[in-house]
């Protein structure tokens, strides 16, 4: 199942951060939030990410070509200054009509997926 991860918006209530570095790009317990979320995904075996980029979005691109990992990441363009539901729109050429998991490129959880994707496949919304 693809995951699309919101990773555009220009975090201004983290200004002090964000002047430099994206949101999901500030680190926690030394690797960036959006490293703890995509981690969060493989655990529950979910490891195909689309990833909206925006603001500095070159910063997560420079991040990825450094690095090697074992998941597929697909880095989509999205607009500097396209809203949540513009970006989700960007993204549907990419997802298609298949089910999908959608999150924010800021926020860590410790949810369990499966569950989740368990309880939305059964009540059918």
């Amino acid at each position: 199942m693809k995951v699309v991860i919101l990773a555009g918006g220009f975090g201004t209530r983290l200004s002090e951060y964000t002047k430099i570095l994206p949101k999901p790009m500030v680190k926690v317990g030394g690797k960036p939030i959006l490293l703890h979320i995509m981690n969060h995904y493989a655990k529950y075996g979910f490891d195909n990410f689309y990833i909206a980029l925006g603001y500095k979005g070159e910063i997560i691109k420079k991040y990825f070509k450094k690095k090697k990992f074992k998941w597929k990441i697909n880095l989509i363009e999205t607009g500097k200054n396209t809203m949540t539901g513009g970006r989700l729109l960007k993204m549907k050429k990419y997802i298609g009509n298949e089910t999908f998991m959608a999150t924010y490129g800021d926020g860590i959880s410790d949810v369990n997926l499966k569950k989740l994707v368990k309880f939305h496949k059964k009540s059918k919304k």
